[in-house]
């Protein structure tokens, strides 16, 4: 009798075990049995906790939809980190701790990402002006793609709005069972 295809619980559970083996034959492939850990996933399976997968779908569907917006974002702020790292270099320079351009970078994005180790601090009137607006832009840079995915979030758990449109107030966006206008109250369509 063929046993059915459990597909993906097959296959974690073979990435699981494999790494037992595979330190056995290869020397120093004992680091890998980290991976062990995904055996946590049988918890799930357990705990009954697969009804849970359509909402971590609808997050992974939102996450992928956002996913270009998300790419853009990233890019402008990897140009504006390396812009901010040469600009601080040239303020600051090698007098105050700021020895190179990657050095610079570095405390750009320790101080955008609101870390702030505190290794490096600028020491000119210029140099605070510069870190001041960088943390202010750290503040805005956390807001942006909580914004982004959350739209899409909302988009992905909204359902299907059909394009019927209201005769009375032109307005469309209705749900697909809708009799009657949610912005004016006329009858839909026949």
């Amino acid at each position: 009798m063929l046993r059915p295809q459990r597909g993906w619980r097959d296959a974690v559970g073979a990435v699981a075990i494999a790494p037992t083996y595979l330190s056995v034959v290869v020397p120093g492939a004992q680091s890998l049995l980290v991976i062990r850990a995904l055996r946590l996933l049988r918890v799930f399976r357990v705990l009954k906790l697969a009804q849970f997968l359509g909402e971590a779908r609808q997050l992974r569907t939102a996450l992928w939809a956002s996913l270009r917006k998300i790419t853009v974002f990233i890019c402008t702020v990897l140009t504006l980190i390396v812009i901010i790292g040469a600009l601080i270099y040239v303020i600051e320079g090698d007098r105050n701790g700021f020895t190179s351009i990657p050095t610079s970078i570095y405390w750009t994005i320790v101080t955008m990402t609101t870390v702030g180790y505190g290794d490096l601090t600028p020491q000119t009137v210029f140099g605070k002006l510069v870190a001041s607006v960088v943390m202010l832009i750290g503040y805005a840079i956390i807001a942006v793609p909580t914004g982004i995915v959350s739209v899409e979030l909302a988009r992905a758990t909204r359902g299907p709005v059909s394009t019927q449109v209201c005769l009375h107030c032109a307005r469309e966006g209705h749900d697909p069972d809708a009799r009657h206008c949610k912005y004016c109250g006329a009858a839909l369509g026949p």
